[in-house]
C-alpha cells in the first residue's frame, strides 16, 4: 500500500521482514479459513494473537471467531468513520 493513505486508517503500517505465507500456512485450518474471508488484511501474528487471547477467554473456538469478527467489525467501522463520516453504513458498530 503506498504511505500516501497512511494518515486516513488506523491500519498500522510497518516494514515486515518475515515470511507471511508460511507464517500464515501455519495457522490453524479454522483460523486460516477466517484470514481468507476477512474484510481487512490480517497478518498471521496479529489474528493468531487475537485469536488465542478470544479463546482464553471464552474456552470456545466458534465464540473466539465470533469475538474476532466483531473485532474486525469494530475495526472498519472505526475507520469508516474517519474517513467517510458517520453516514456511512459500515460507521454504525458500535466501539
Amino acid at each position: 500500500m503506498p504511505n500516501g493513505n497512511r494518515g486516513r486508517t488506523s491500519l498500522k503500517c510497518r516494514p515486515r521482514a518475515a515470511n507471511k505465507m508460511r507464517e500464515f500456512d501455519n495457522l490453524p485450518p479454522l483460523l486460516r479459513q477466517w484470514v481468507a474471508s476477512s474484510t481487512l488484511p490480517w497478518r498471521p501474528g496479529s489474528v493468531k494473537k487475537a485469536y488465542a487471547r478470544a479463546l482464553r477467554r471464552t474456552g470456545n473456538e466458534a465464540t473466539a471467531l465470533a469475538e474476532l469478527q466483531a473485532l474486525q467489525s469494530r475495526l472498519v467501522a472505526k475507520d469508516a468513520r474517519a474517513i467517510w463520516g458517520a453516514d456511512h453504513p459500515n460507521a454504525n458498530v458500535s466501539s
